[in-house]
């Protein structure tokens, strides 16, 4: 069996990926065309459009995280059995023409949701706590000039006692939503779905949530309900002190609509680790703002402790065992 990794250097350095030798090398060995037919594994860091249908030549299994597998693909690779995508969205994918050939696509979920949850509050921390500016008060100096035992120049609140909202419950919404309920926070929640979840923590809707809580923290998957679900109306409605996190998509929040936001104070602050465009252009509106203290940004990286990404390569390898089986 060949398998072909088309988007290696998105999962890092730190998986095992020699398990995919070894299971390219099993199958072919107990294949009946296993004494003319070697098993490989090649691994590619990136690939272009251009390059896709040419090096799937041949191939078994293609394992992706970003790369399309498009129709145009999929008829230029007749040998193609399974399609698995490094990743819980399949948006890459041309699911109907993969279904028309009767090729399998097996995606992977909740195996960042730790990750996830501990990045969340590590924006949300950085935001309330400032630790930035307190570390470059000590070491420049400064505190060492003070004539008290301390330095008030950024205060700061405790979660503890604060409303703490939440837009999708799902694995990792309540995962934040347990170490929320840790720091004494009141847990409320908004779904998008419309789904209800047996939970301690009251559902509202999602005008209340934003009009009420002092963190709303984002963790619903994009769809066409949620696409674009807050703009500057919804915006302006939350509390002039609060705070917005943004983990599952970028597509939720209107971006120029959210810098505009923060630049007028509609919401104290904002952490942000997902963008519309991927990685996003010099001029994005969050690049660009008056105030760009109010705004903590990151680079998609909530999804990846280098735990997750084992787990995600090593559920990969699973599903292409339980296919093979």
């Amino acid at each position: 069996m060949t398998i072909v990794f088309l988007d290696a250097r998105t999962v890092g350095t730190e998986p095992d990926l020699t398990q995919f030798d070894a299971l390219a090398a099993s199958t072919a060995a107990a294949s009946t065309a296993a004494a003319s037919t070697a098993g490989t594994f090649k691994s590619y860091p990136d690939t272009s459009p251009e390059q896709t249908a040419g090096r799937l030549q041949g191939a078994d299994v293609v394992i992706t995280n970003k790369v399309r597998i498009t129709r145009e693909v999929l008829d230029a690779c007749p040998d193609l059995k399974l399609i698995c995508v490094a990743a819980t969205g399949t948006n890459n994918i041309d699911m109907a023409a993969a279904a028309e050939r009767g090729i399998p696509v097996r995606n992977v979920s909740g195996y960042s949701t730790h990750s996830v949850a501990q990045v969340t509050f590590t924006l949300l921390l950085s935001l309330l706590n400032s630790p930035q500016y307190y570390d470059q008060y000590v070491k420049s100096g400064a505190y060492s000039r003070e004539t008290i035992f301390t330095h008030l120049g950024r205060p700061f609140q405790e979660l503890n006692g604060m409303q703490f909202g939440i837009i999708g419950l799902g694995a990792i919404g309540r995962q934040v939503a347990q170490i929320a309920t840790a720091f004494g926070a009141e847990v409320v929640y908004f779904s998008a779905s419309g789904r209800t979840y047996d939970v301690p923590y009251r559902a509202v809707s999602l005008a209340e949530l934003l009009g009420t809580s002092d963190v709303v923290s984002v963790h619903a998957p994009l769809t066409e309900k949620t696409n674009n679900l807050l703009t500057y109306n919804e915006l302006a409605q939350m509390k002039s002190t609060a705070i917005l996190l943004l983990l599952s998509r970028g597509g939720m929040v209107n971006e120029v609509d959210l810098a505009r936001a923060l630049d007028e104070g509609k919401l104290a602050g904002a952490g942000v680790d997902v963008f519309g465009q991927e990685p996003p252009a010099a001029d994005h509106p969050y690049l660009t703002m008056a105030h760009p203290e109010r705004i903590m940004l990151a680079p998609h990286i909530a999804w990846s402790s280098i735990e997750a990404r084992q787990t995600l390569m090593n559920r990969v390898a699973e599903n292409i065992r339980t296919f093979v089986k």
